[in-house]
């Protein structure tokens, strides 16, 4: 695979599971960049911070994704066996696989392969776009037909003044469907500049519908979950509940007792989960008798105004239960 000025060998893991094969890219700018003790995340060496050459990882991601239904022989289903083939449709999440449309007409289709293949486009979080110096688009390997779609301008600084590329909206012009994950969501969107993050008139110009996360009811069953002390169901979910309450608060180091209310967060700290009204509101439960656990990470004013919370209230600090997790980058 061409990325940018080299050719690199891209290999995979893979492995059948309830079924469906799962395929996996196996490169050192993905593994040996998060391997081991190093800490880094998928995204950077931290939160907030990208690695230099995300755009090569990611155009490497998108071109080894197009390759694989073609090339690779999976075998372990009893019901088929080989390549999946040409007739395929490729569900391409966020701005780090928007080339796969892009890369799919100009070096499949233009051609004559993968013909009758669709790109679905998914947007989870519009608020990261993948917008890039303009210069950059050169390092895409795309023909110059492609710049308009690229082509943004905004009002920041970062990451260079003035004109960019626009992973995102290259991947919403150039796919043939754009899916979100509610329809409120969908709504949301094409409301205005700011809920579409400067999109909202790509957005409008194309069709974009709202899908409704969907949940894994065998994964997530709490009559069979390995994760829980007690198991339930709906018949016993009343039973249960108190006593995984208390084994949690147990787990963090909370006062065990189940009547105190326990308040739990979990998701990225930015404003777009609430973090800010959490901040908010904590300051003004944490004087009552109540338990309050935060999971997750995200901008440092969040965290640290949450970290904070047992500095300013340290006759309360044992109501505060802190994790410093990251959350996947979306």
């Amino acid at each position: 695979i061409k990325v940018g000025d080299s050719i690199e060998t891209v290999r995979f893991f893979h492995c059948y599971k309830r079924g469906v094969d799962r395929v996996f890219v196996d490169h050192p700018m993905f593994l040996e960049k998060v391997w081991g003790k190093t800490a880094s995340k998928i995204y950077g060496p931290k939160v907030g911070q990208d690695y230099v050459d995300n755009e090569l990882r990611f155009s490497f991601l998108c071109q080894a994704a197009l390759e694989a239904p073609r090339v690779l022989n999976l075998n372990c289903s009893k019901y088929f066996s080989g390549p999946y083939g040409e007739d395929v449709l490729f569900i391409a999440n966020d701005w780090h696989t928007a080339l796969i449309p892009c890369y799919l007409k100009s070096m499949y289709q233009s051609k004559g392969i993968y013909l009758n293949a669709k790109v679905a486009f998914c947007i989870h979080n519009i608020a990261y776009q993948g917008r890039f110096p303009f210069s950059d688009f050169s390092l895409l390997n795309l023909p110059d037909e492609y710049r308009s779609s690229f082509d943004f301008i905004d009002g920041y600084e970062k990451p260079i003044v003035g004109r960019k590329i626009n992973w995102m909206k290259a991947g919403i012009l150039e796919s043939h469907r754009v899916v979100t994950v509610s329809p409120y969501y969908a709504q949301e969107l094409v409301s205005g500049v700011d809920k579409g993050v400067e999109l909202d008139n790509v957005l409008r110009k194309s069709c974009i519908t709202g899908i409704v996360n969907g949940m894994d009811t065998q994964e997530w069953n709490p009559a069979t979950d390995k994760y829980t002390d007690v198991k339930y169901d709906i018949t016993t979910v009343i039973d249960a509940k108190p006593l995984l309450k208390e084994a949690l608060q147990a787990a963090v180091g909370l006062p065990v007792d189940k009547k105190i209310p326990l308040i739990g967060f979990i998701g990225r700290l930015e404003e777009q989960k609430g973090s800010d009204i959490l901040v908010a509101a904590i300051h003004k439960f944490i004087g009552l008798d109540v338990q309050i656990i935060v999971l997750g990470t995200g901008k440092k004013k969040f965290e640290q105004e949450i970290e904070q919370l047992e500095v300013l209230y340290p006759d309360k600090a044992k109501g505060v239960a802190k994790f410093n997790v990251p959350l996947a980058h979306t």
